[in-house]
């Protein structure tokens, strides 16, 4: 644990947020894996531990980057051939406000993320210190993913709630997804209600799913300069799956 006066990056409080939770992982357990920086630090501490202890686990992962990683960490995957039963899902976020509502999505893996943290019985949450907000909004944009048919007109119905919204682009093209998709990025300063949000954006056509993660978060792991923080957001239910019932 860090002393209270020194002062860590904020790769270095994700580093700790990810090392806790490598402590939530039991034998025989099917894991959720998230996407992004914060995601990595984990992933590296999982296919450490589990030539340690042996562990035997199998993971979904939620983009392909995350499946090349894990993948070169020596972490088994399993593929969409049956509905998935995840005990626990560990990802990161953009935002987190103190109810544990999330924004999701920079690294563009919002939809795969949502459905393996629904997917999930426990969905644990790793952030910096920098990621708890005090509302969702600006300064991070929040994304919406969106089919790349018609997308112009998608974009101009997102704007007819008077937010600015940006069409991602990567290199001069369109930022695609691993579903073949496009985001389109919104500026709204304040999202205080996060569902009415959610429910206005699945309204448009076109509109494949938001960044916006709402009532799933079981636990947030925060990296800070004393060490990690934990925080059950209210009305969250935390039950890890007993290491006396493994599922391979």
């Amino acid at each position: 644990m860090a002393s209270p006066t020194s002062s860590l990056t904020p790769d270095q409080q994700k580093a700790i947020a990810g090392h806790k939770a490598v402590e939530y992982v039991q034998n025989g357990q099917l894991l959720g894996l998230g996407t992004g920086s914060t995601v990595r630090f984990f992933l590296e501490a999982l296919g450490k531990r589990m030539k340690a202890e042996s562990l035997k686990i199998r993971g979904v992962p939620t983009s392909q980057a995350t499946a090349d990683y894990a993948t070169k960490l020596g972490i088994p995957l399993i593929g969409n051939e049956v509905p998935w039963d995840i005990d626990l899902a560990i990802d990161g976020a953009d935002q987190i406000d103190p109810q544990g509502h999330l924004i999701k999505g920079g690294g563009g893996a919002l939809l795969r993320e949502k459905i393996v943290a629904k997917a999930a019985r426990t969905f644990i949450v790793i952030v910096d210190e920098a990621k708890q907000r005090p509302h969702l909004g600006l300064p991070f944009p929040l994304p919406v993913e969106i089919v790349p048919f018609g997308w112009g007109t998608t974009q101009r119905h997102l704007e007819q709630f008077g937010w600015r919204s940006v069409f991602r682009r990567k290199n001069d093209q369109p930022f695609v997804t691993d579903n073949g998709n496009y985001i389109v990025d919104l500026h709204i300063p304040e999202i205080t209600n996060p569902l009415e949000v959610e429910s206005l954006l699945h309204s448009i056509p076109g509109v494949v799913e938001c960044g916006l993660f709402v009532g799933l978060t079981s636990l947030v792991i925060t990296g800070t300069n004393q060490g990690t923080r934990l925080t059950h957001p209210p009305g969250s239910v935390f039950s890890p799956l007993s290491a006396e019932t493994p599922r391979i």
